[in-house]
């Protein structure tokens, strides 16, 4: 059987309706979630698979789930072959190995039909407020040795069997949590944006057609490969090294090594992290899924950021890092906190890829903030888990200052403040950027945040999940670095200066300071003009002692 050409004008309508079929998967889970997560926050993906396992389509999300969906659908596939499922089925896992790098993200895959025949594969994930574990949010870092002390760890399972919920395993997994109604909820929401994506597939592929379809998803593969070989193509080869590290993984311990090799030979590109410090005794360590995952993303934002992300323009692109290595750990390693390492893979990989793509690179970011405070809330008599997301600046680029305030390698948003406080027993004493944080540079880097949080409850436990507290984000090309990050509790007179992942014990009234570092800047602070400069006085990112310091700059302020 020939396979059939497809036109210009077919090929443009599948791609925009695979398109909008994750894009409506994740509108659905948007609106029907329980968890300011997931609501707010927009911690989730969405993605679309052809019968073969194969990424056709995501939606506009977050980039460590998205690369890890291939492999998440291929092992749901080993345990639960095709010729086993039914429609309305849906199987469940998040094992850090086998997901996307720590339990409390959830992966719920959905096989779709036409006239019983297997059509592809609707899968999203959610990042769930709490999988149980050592402490509220199951992202505690320090104190953590194991996995086993993480909280939930789901191999695949079959959690709906057509069309509904399993009552025994869901009984056991919020047993097992510390907000079961907001876990169960977003379970549900999943559940509910899969049986929209699938439905909406299932029309898809009787409108255009099986062989039509089926030869569009090949030609949007092999056109997206070649585009990406192309570029890759386009990078000088040789062999591009850089070295970063985090602060440490909690209080007293000692740096982790972030070191990097990527090597362009002709139309390929080798990502090696196999320098890096070894994996840790702390729930820090990124697994390769994951590695994996921001590798590809990273690859990908410097060649072309629009090209679509799937299964084709993955190809040319290979992660390394040795077996037990901090990128490549053995289970049982933990890595509840591995959200704080997905900048840093960034980070290193811009830092390298600087030395080839200059007009491509940019300071490094500011670190984004990602405590957990959890307790009984006083109103309710139930626990609360507060999961926040606080955002700095990006780096400075080569043609323009770096933004503030929005989410970094990740498109997650900024939960409000009026959520926060309507749903947990907290208040939020103060939310600004802070001026003379930003990097100097001819391009000035983005802002550092400051966002101060009043525990209203009795007690509660304070998870801290954030980075460049004792390295600052580095400059590119004469840029000057952002400035240090820091979290202290009760700013006053009897301030105590937390570690970036330390594990505090809060009581009533306890205020938190959480002060994002600012992010590095692009090129010589001499060069920057003075339009500029005065700008930046006028909104309030530099102030007059800063200006004068950083730029040496000497008009009126």
């Amino acid at each position: 059987m020939n396979t059939p050409a497809v036109d210009p004008i077919t090929l443009t309508v599948v791609w925009n309706g695979l398109l909008a079929i994750a894009e409506e998967m994740g509108s659905t889970l948007r609106r029907t979630a329980f968890s300011e997560a997931v609501r707010e926050g927009e911690d989730f993906s969405t993605g679309v698979f052809d019968k073969q396992a194969r990424l056709i389509a995501q939606g506009n999300f977050t980039p460590g789930h998205l690369g890890s969906m291939p492999y998440v659908v291929r092992t749901v596939l080993d345990y639960f072959p095709a010729d086993t499922l039914q429609p309305g089925d849906a199987i469940l896992l998040n094992d850090s190995f086998l997901g996307s790098g720590h339990f409390p993200d959830c992966f719920l895959v959905s096989p779709a039909y036409v006239a019983d025949a297997l059509i592809g594969f609707v899968v999203t994930t959610a990042h769930h407020i709490d999988v149980g574990g050592a402490a509220p949010g199951s992202q505690r870092v320090h104190g953590v040795t194991e996995a086993f002390q993480e909280g939930l760890r789901i191999l695949p399972v079959k959690l709906i069997r057509g069309g509904t919920f399993d009552g025994d395993l869901m009984r056991m997994i919020l047993g097992n949590v510390r907000v079961p109604e907001k876990v169960e909820g977003d379970l549900r929401a999943q559940a509910n944006a899969n049986r929209a994506g699938a439905r909406r597939l299932e029309q898809f592929y009787e409108n255009q057609g099986a062989a039509v379809a089926e030869a569009a998803y090949d030609e949007i593969l092999d056109r997206s490969e070649a585009r990406m070989r192309s570029l890759i193509g386009d990078i000088p080869d040789g062999v591009y090294s850089f070295d970063d590290a985090l602060d440490d993984y909690g209080p007293g311990t000692p740096p982790i090594v972030v070191a990097v090799d990527v090597t362009v030979d002709g139309e390929e590109i080798e990502v090696d992290f196999s320098r890096s410090s070894d994996q840790v005794p702390a729930a820090l360590n990124a697994y390769i899924n994951y590695t994996r995952a921001y590798t590809v993303f990273a690859v990908k934002v410097f060649c072309d950021a629009l090209l679509p992300q799937n299964s084709g323009g993955m190809r040319p692109i290979k992660t390394k890092a040795r077996e037990g290595c901090f990128f490549n750990p053995t289970f049982p390693a933990p890595s509840g906190g591995r959200a704080a390492v997905q900048i840093r893979i960034f980070d290193a990989i811009n830092g390298a890829l600087a030395q080839a793509l200059p007009h491509r690179a940019m300071g490094a970011f500011s670190h984004w903030g990602n405590p957990n405070i959890g307790g009984i809330d006083p109103k309710t008599g139930k626990s609360f888990v507060m999961y926040d997301l606080a955002f700095g600046g990006y780096g400075g680029r080569s043609d323009k200052d770096g933004a503030e305030a929005l989410a970094p390698v990740m498109n997650c948003r900024n939960i409000p403040v009026e959520v926060h406080e309507t749903n947990n027993p907290v208040r939020i004493r103060r939310l600004e950027l802070m001026a003379d944080t930003g990097g100097a540079g001819t391009y000035r880097g983005g802002a550092g945040l400051r966002k101060d949080i009043e525990l209203l409850a009795d007690a509660a436990v304070m998870t801290g999940l954030g980075d460049r507290h004792l390295r600052q984000p580095f400059g590119v090309f004469g840029g000057s670095p952002g400035a240090a990050a820091r979290t202290i509790l009760n700013p006053g007179p009897n301030a105590r200066e937390l570690g970036s992942k330390e594990v505090v014990d809060l009581r009533k009234s306890d205020i938190v300071s959480f002060r994002l570092a600012g992010a590095g800047g692009y090129g010589d602070p001499g060069k920057r003009t003075a339009s500029r400069i005065e700008a930046d006085l006028a909104d309030g990112y530099v102030t007059p002692a800063g200006a004068r310091r950083d730029y040496g700059y000497k008009g009126e302020a």
